[in-house]
């Protein structure tokens, strides 16, 4: 397709890398998910059995992440990995399946210019909820509902609840991939520390505060001790502030937040402020990290843990053990006698561990609107969603890819291995995350990736992580423009917001904190709050 006749769907490049970094979708063009002419009824099985395929053979065109990472010897566009999809789907049912490289980092830009040229792939997919947003706004993407409801058994059923979050004003947009684990933070505090100052694991904030001082007064860490681990990332603030905020209703979420990114931001409600002013107190006592402000991707964080001069350390559940070169062995290996045990330490206004979590949807696969190959597509994706698809896809062969533990499979490291599964998440695009059937046996076989001494921790670590747990963000109709359009500069100036006033003097804390929230407001948050405001009595009605 031409860019004239791309214009006239809707999608200019103009437009397109305009609005790129924002946050959500409606309204498509194409054609509308229409069977197109020759294409299959029903998608070849797992094992490759033809069903109904077309009598003459088309090409499928799909998105795959070039990370640099692919084995010496494969292109990441023709290894085992793709001539599995050709065998088990693409012959059965007269296709030949065509992977399109699209750099990991450059992602966005590279699709919007395929996009505004009419020449990205059949399937494409991203992460990022604004680009699809924008997409589906302009008129980029196919609408998918009919061609889901015909084509799409398998896939809908894996699915389930997270295909909602792909339907913008009705439609169904994009595909969203299904996140299976929906933990999101986890801390850890030294057990040898509190066996020096004689203090049980706290189970509370103030319990947790004057373990804090404890840690300080004794200096357990040396001249550089930092009893509370802390960067300017989401794993060290949103744990605390979102255990301060007051009881909310859903309207309260709605009309008192907003949402950057995939994370939810709690600005103007009851205990935010709270939440501050108790960071404003650790900083100015020495309880927290002071060079906090310029450890935005959490390097200086892990490296004062692994080095023995922290006490309590949070992270991104699932990061902290893992084989020998994780965060909690190499602490062991550099600090003699130091032990970790997980713990929950913040607690709400009604003594629960409120704190956030994920939503059940990952990244968003999309089908463009001048597409031919929607049918197709959509076959594709429901090939994939059989269970046997999915456990090769993950795990391989047994005894070649993968051995079975304690019944589950775990992938050995092979040479096989790796040669087949180097890049297994980038096409086996449907899920984050593989599901056992229940969040007992999922944490069961996370943890056999875990060395043995750290096994039982990394299966209570996760289960913390569940507790009184809030999913983030809060789902409106459809996406909001205004929080597509600001979600950079929103979280520059909410960043802005929380090192003031963490590092503001007590005595002008107020004063910093409201100027600082002015800011934030008057830069683009009452435009957000405003449209927030109208689409949440729109849906009410």
């Amino acid at each position: 397709m031409n860019m004239k006749a791309l214009r006239k769907s809707g999608v200019s490049m103009i437009v397109l890398a305009l609005t790129a970094g924002l946050t959500f979708g409606c309204s498509g063009g194409g054609n509308n998910g229409a069977t197109p002419a020759g294409s299959a009824k029903t998608a070849g099985e797992a094992t490759g059995t033809q069903s109904n395929a077309p009598k003459e053979r088309v090409k499928l065109r799909v998105e795959v992440f070039d990370r640099g990472n692919a084995p010496d010897g494969i292109s990441i566009t023709n290894s085992q990995m793709t001539q599995y999809v050709q065998k088990n789907f693409g012959d059965p049912n007269n296709i030949d399946v065509e992977f399109v490289p699209v750099p990991r980092s450059e992602e966005i830009n590279q699709l919007n210019v395929l996009m505004a040229a009419g020449t990205a792939p059949d399937v494409i997919f991203t992460y990022n909820t604004g680009a699809a947003y924008n997409w589906a706004k302009q008129g980029g993407l196919m609408d998918l509902t009919e061609v889901l409801d015909q084509n799409g058994p398998n896939l809908k059923r894996y699915l389930e609840s997270s295909l909602k979050y792909g339907v913008f004003e009705g439609k169904q947009y994009s595909i969203v991939a299904r996140r299976v684990n929906l933990q999101k933070y986890s801390s850890f505090i030294r057990q040898d520390w509190l066996d020096a100052v004689g203090l049980p694991i706290p189970t509370t904030t103030e319990e947790t505060y004057e373990t804090l001082k404890a840690f300080k007064e004794k200096n357990l860490g040396g001249k550089r001790t930092i009893p509370l681990g802390f960067a300017l990332a989401p794993d060290s603030y949103e744990p605390i502030i979102w255990s301060f905020i007051k009881e909310q209703s859903d309207e309260d979420r709605y009309l008192k937040s907003v949402t950057i990114g995939s994370r939810e931001y709690p600005i103007l409600a009851d205990g935010h402020k709270d939440g501050m002013r108790f960071l404003n107190k650790l900083y100015q006592e020495g309880l927290l990290d002071p060079d906090f402000a310029l450890d935005k991707d959490k390097k200086k964080k892990d490296e004062n843990f692994v080095n023995g001069y922290t006490g309590l350390y949070s992270a991104d559940t699932g990061t902290t053990f893992g084989g020998e070169a994780s965060v909690a062995n190499t602490l062991e290996k550099n600090v003699s006698g130091a032990q970790i045990v997980p713990f929950l330490p913040w607690t709400d206004f009604e003594g629960k561990n409120r704190q956030p979590a994920y939503t059940p949807s990952g990244m968003h696969i999309m089908v463009p609107s001048f597409s031919e190959r929607a049918v197709e597509a959509i076959k594709y994706l429901d090939w994939m969603a059989q269970d046997e698809v999915i456990r090769y896809m993950a795990f391989g062969e047994e005894g070649v890819h993968h051995e079975l533990v304690e019944g589950y499979p775990v992938r050995n490291g092979s040479d096989e291995d790796t040669r087949l599964l180097f890049n297994t998440g980038d096409v086996l695009i449907i899920t984050n995350g593989i599901d056992f059937g229940s969040i007992d046996k999922n944490v069961e076989f996370m943890a056999l990736g875990v060395s043995d001494n750290h096994r039982e921790m990394a299966k209570t670590s996760r289960i913390y992580a569940d507790k009184d747990a809030v999913q983030q963000p809060i789902q409106f109709d459809k996406p909001l423009d205004s929080e597509a359009k600001h979600s950079v500069i929103m979280l520059e100036k909410y960043e802005e917001l929380l090192v003031k006033s963490t590092m503001a003097k007590p005595a002008d804390f107020d004063k910093v904190y409201d100027a600082a929230l002015k800011d934030f407001l008057d830069t683009a948050g009452n435009e957000v709050i405003a449209e927030r405001t109208a689409a949440y009595e729109a849906m009410k009605k």
